[in-house]
């Protein structure tokens, strides 16, 4: 059987897929009509309209997709076109509860109500001040309050009178001293002396004793009287009071009344108002000679703050439900808090002091949140959770739900709560949050799922266009011409690394952007051409580009080992990929082997000092499973061997480097040279098929940039998976020498393709009995692999004689 050709190295064509500016018919972006920011999310515009159009409990939304996708603004614009024609929301506020104070009323109103109301109950407050000390300032008021006190006065006189003349009539008289009143006897209209009284007969002092008890007691009923004639006159002051001001309080409530007519809780709390001030007017009057400036008005308003409408939400600005984005979603932003002042070293509270949260904001609407900053929050995702299962949002402080305080505080009446949660995250939190958590499946029913990327066809390169268009106008960027969006389309691809689609990251697109309007500016420029573009892209890389020329620093002055030239035994360069955040370069490792007669484990190195990670164990795994079906398929492989990633003193990570390892591992038990000016990466499974590798780009330019450095020898070279070629959008410089021969890239789809080019020897293919030429790599492992198996067995024979020779 003869061997298969090398498979020849790509076309230029292969390497980068250009957009021609020539296809895109238009002068600058100016003129492109503009596409909205969510252009290509069909799958989750469509999940987003059902979760907004459904109105059963549990349909909130979670919005999947990785970071700099531009969720917020996505949703931001196009939630401002959904809700354009629902209803206005309501206003909220509390009241206070006069029957309960520590438990504030709720206030439900329409839109714009609720402003209008507090500012109506502090002008009342201020007209009660104005008012009520008037009326108790007028002569009809002083008139009767006298007539009152006169009266009581009267009864208080006419009693004691009424009780001197009867004593006099008894010879006793009636005195009233510092301390009270007393009787004492009377002789002829004069106080009889104690002297005197003691020279009367026993019988006179025992008459006159009597008289005086039998006084003493009636002064004692009409003592015990006065209490009751005070209070008496007290209550009907007060009544007098509160009558007086009656007129004037019924004058200032009767227009509030009649504005909030349509409105029976504002009417409840006007009547109650009401009732509390006719109850307590006197803490609406002034001293004697004292009168109130406008200032001194303004002030006393906070005396009376039971009267007041505390506005929690006030949406008379907005005409349609508000969209609010909570940034830090801890849990008295979003549920709200009670606050406290100092008095005097103690804290005090009232409804006036309750602030509102992101829930209260955007009851009516929508509460846009970062899934992973609510879950972070301690408390805030498990008070969320009970807020949308209750439907009512309770105000609750981290102190109350740890028990930690046992201090009275106000328990305000929950608002009810009807709103649409959307949650943004990515795709790991969501499945983590859908396995792990039940009240999510009831919670967030449905999930929009933003693609990453859409197809680089003719029609959505044009789209792209016209995305890029509406962000320049957004950002108030140059217009970009032709050539610029050209540029910008083919940046987008190799930021993906797949030339065949278009990657939807708006953050990166709007940066890219910015950043080549800075280089226009600086050219005095009045469109961002590719030019611009290109200058944007190179200083980006610039930014970040130090560590990249240390590594291949490192490796031009031999301090680590790596060879472009020649061939050597069981040494190859693999390809590896170093990723620093957004950025990622390519350069070469030495990757090397060794093969001994053994019991067929092949020792990877990196897993034994762990430093290799599980998906590179498997790789290794899998290699060593594909060589001992090939070679040893119906036998044991005596064979040991150990692979190793030279001068490597990080974690070692990924299958892609599996081709070269086999390759390797193949070149050090049949002592077959590699040569050294190629370099290759690749995965393999066990029938031998090469897979696809991320970092393609990154990987080739890498080892290109090595090659050139030390000068390149028109041999040089990629060997890579043909799955990859796809995704191939390699810098200028490589296709440049490609183009000039001077580089070449390979695409392989199985192992024996890439043994071909990596040794110069054909692979050979198995005739019909299964027999590989003897010149060809896989003869010469067979080979090789027949000889240990002859001298492992004849080492058995000899340990087992050696074992009898014992017994």
């Amino acid at each position: 059987m003869t061997d298969k050709p090398l498979p020849p190295a790509l076309p230029i064509e292969s390497l980068y897929r250009r957009c021609d500016p020539a296809t895109l018919s238009f002068k600058d972006t100016t003129e492109l009509e503009h596409l909205d920011n969510y252009f290509g999310q069909d799958r989750a515009l469509d999940a987003m309209r059902f979760g907004l159009g459904i109105h059963h409990e549990g349909y909130n939304i979670y919005v999947m997709g990785s970071p700099g996708m531009g969720k917020h603004e996505m949703l931001q614009d196009f939630l401002q076109q959904h809700i354009a024609d629902d209803p206005r929301p309501n206003d909220w506020c509390y009241i206070n509860n006069f029957s309960a104070p520590q438990q504030p009323k709720v206030l439900k109103l329409p839109c714009g109500v609720a402003g209008r109301l507090q500012k109506n109950m502090e002008q009342c407050i201020e007209d009660l001040l104005v008012t009520i000390p008037g009326v108790f300032q007028s002569a009809e008021y002083k008139a009767r309050l006298n007539e009152i006190s006169e009266e009581y006065s009267d009864k208080e006189q006419q009693a004691f009178t009424t009780l001197r003349d009867k004593a006099k009539e008894r010879d006793i008289a009636l005195m009233q001293t510092p301390t009270g009143y007393t009787l004492a006897p009377l002789a002829k209209d004069k106080i009889i002396t104690p002297e005197e009284f003691e020279a009367l007969d026993e019988a006179e002092q025992k008459t006159i004793e009597e008289k005086i008890s039998e006084l003493k007691e009636e002064l004692k009923q009409v003592v015990l009287k006065m209490p009751m004639w005070m209070k008496e006159g007290r209550e009907r002051m007060k009544k007098l009071n509160q009558n007086i001001v009656l007129n004037a309080v019924n004058q200032i409530f009767r227009e509030l009344e009649i504005r909030y007519g349509e409105h029976a809780e504002v009417l409840n709390f006007l009547a109650e108002v009401k009732q509390d001030v006719i109850e307590n007017v006197d803490a609406f009057r002034e001293e004697e000679g004292h009168a109130s400036g406008p200032e001194d008005l303004k002030a006393r308003v906070h005396e009376f703050p039971m009267y007041k409408v505390n506005v929690l939400v006030d949406n008379s600005g907005t005409c349609s439900p508000p969209i609010v984005y909570e940034d830090n979603p801890s849990l008295n932003n979003l549920m709200g808090r009670v606050e406290h002042e100092a008095q005097f070293g103690t804290l005090t509270t009232d409804f006036t002091l309750i602030r509102n949260g992101a829930l209260h904001r955007a009851n009516g609407g929508y509460l846009l949140l970062d899934a992973l900053k609510v879950l972070t929050n301690p408390f805030a995702w498990e008070t969320l959770k009970r807020a949308l299962h209750a439907h009512e949002i309770r105000i609750e402080s981290i102190d109350q739900l740890l028990s930690l305080v046992s201090t009275k505080s106000l328990e305000p009446e929950p608002v009810p709560l009807d709103l649409k949660v959307i949650l943004l995250g990515d795709r790991m939190i969501y499945y983590l949050l859908e396995a792990y958590d039940p009240d999510f499946k009831l919670l967030f029913k449905v999930p929009a799922d933003l693609s990453e990327d859409l197809p680089r066809t003719a029609d959505n390169t044009l789209g792209y266009a016209r995305l890029i268009a509406a962000l320049q106008h957004r950002k108030s960027l140059r217009p970009l011409d032709p050539g610029a969006v050209a540029r910008v389309v083919e940046q987008g691809s190799r930021m993906l690394e797949d030339a065949e689609k278009l990657p939807l990251r708006l953050n990166s697109l709007t940066d890219l952007l910015c950043e080549s309007d800075y280089y226009a500016a600086i050219a005095k420029a009045d469109r961002i051409s590719a030019l611009h573009v290109q200058q944007a892209i190179e200083a980006a890389v610039r930014r970040m580009d130090q560590f990249r020329e240390r590594v291949h620093e490192s490796i031009l002055r031999d301090i680590q080992l790596v060879d472009s030239s020649g061939a050597k035994v069981a040494q190859i360069n693999g390809l590896s990929v170093y990723q620093l955040g957004e950025y990622a370069f390519g350069g070469p490792t030495r990757i090397t082997a060794q093969a001994r007669l053994g019991s067929g484990k092949v020792l990877d190195i990196e897993r034994e000092v762990k430093l290799g990670g599980n998906i590179h164990s498997k790789a290794v795994l899998i290699l060593s499973a594909f060589i001992a079906s090939r070679f040893a398929k119906n036998r044991p492989l005596p064979i040991s061997a150990s692979l190793v990633f030279e001068q490597s003193y990080g974690g070692v990570e990924g299958d892609s480097a599996s081709v070269a390892e086999i390759t390797v591992l193949l070149s050090a038990i049949a002592d077959i040279p590699i040569r050294q000016n190629l370099a290759v990466t690749g995965s393999i499974n066990q029938h031998g098929q090469v897979q696809a590798i991320g970092g393609i780009n990154q990987k080739i330019e890498g080892f290109y940039d090595i090659c050139a450095a030390r000068g390149l020898t028109g041999d040089q070279g990629v060997v890579m998976p043909s799955a990859n070629t796809q995704h191939l959008m390699l810098a200028s410089r490589v296709i440049d020498a490609v183009a000039s021969g001077q580089f070449h890239i390979y695409a392989v789809s199985t192992i024996d393709e890439a043994l071909s080019l990596l040794t110069g020897i054909p692979a050979g293919e198995p005739d019909q009995q299964a027999q590989y030429p003897a010149n060809s790599v896989n003869g010469r492992v067979a080979a090789k692999v027949a000889e240990w198996i002859q001298l492992a067995k004849k080492y058995a024979v000899h340990d087992d004689k050696g074992d009898r020779r014992e017994q």
